[in-house]
Order: structure tokens, then C-alpha cells, then sequence
């Protein structure tokens, strides 16, 4: 079996998808929407003032843009950055009020679902 989270409007699904055998058609099953995710991980790279409030990738992508910068007040819901992922952009969004801290990932890099992108104060 095989785990994705899917979005879809902005919709996030977690699907999980079975192996029938060779040559078999897989079956998927999914469960029902979730809160959009607050932010979309990656491996962070360290920054020295690092926040305490992370912001991760839901899926994975890539970073398409970044709408925040390092010291900007952001509140909860608010643009963090875009990824790109099967021809889709994402918002990466604030899970709280906060300070941006650290964008610990720039335009182009691939991230993986649940990596952290930056984070806040």
C-alpha cells in the first residue's frame, strides 16, 4: 500500500492505494477532506534565527514563489509561498499570526510533503 495526500480546489485528501497483484488495476480509497494544510515541508536548511513555528509543505512540488520575506507580520492564513505541483500552485500558508523568522528554501528547489519551508515567531 501506498500513501498520497492530494489537493483538489484547495481540498486536501489523504488517498491510499492498493496493489492487486500484476497486471491489476490499483484501487484507491480516500478519505474525506481536510483542513488545508499550514504549510508544505522540506528539509530544512538551518538558519541561526530560526522561528518556533514551522511552516510545512502539504505535498510535494516545487517552490514556485515566495510571497513573504524575513521579519514580515503575517497573520494566520496568510501567503507564506506558492508550490507547484502537478501543474497546480499551491499556497503555502501561515498556521498562525507570527514574524516571518526563516525562508529556508528559494524559487525552484523541490520539497517533499511535510518538509519545513520556513518559519515564524
Amino acid at each position: 500500500m501506498k500513501n498520497y495526500t492530494i489537493t483538489v480546489n484547495g481540498n486536501v485528501y489523504d488517498v491510499t492505494v492498493e496493489e492487486n497483484g500484476a497486471g491489476a488495476a490499483p484501487a484507491a480509497r480516500a478519505a474525506a477532506p481536510k483542513a488545508m494544510p499550514k504549510a508544505a515541508p522540506k528539509a530544512a536548511k538551518s538558519a541561526g534565527g530560526a522561528g518556533s513555528i514551522e511552516v510545512k509543505a502539504g505535498a510535494a512540488g516545487k517552490v514556485f514563489k515566495v510571497e513573504a520575506s524575513v521579519g514580515q507580520k503575517v497573520a494566520k492564513g496568510d501567503t507564506v509561498l506558492i508550490l507547484e505541483a502537478m501543474k497546480m500552485e499551491i499556497p503555502v500558508v501561515a498556521p498562525e499570526d507570527g514574524t516571518i523568522a526563516s525562508i529556508d528554501v528559494a524559487v525552484g528547489d523541490a520539497v517533499e510533503s511535510g518538509a519545513v519551508l520556513a518559519t515564524l515567531n
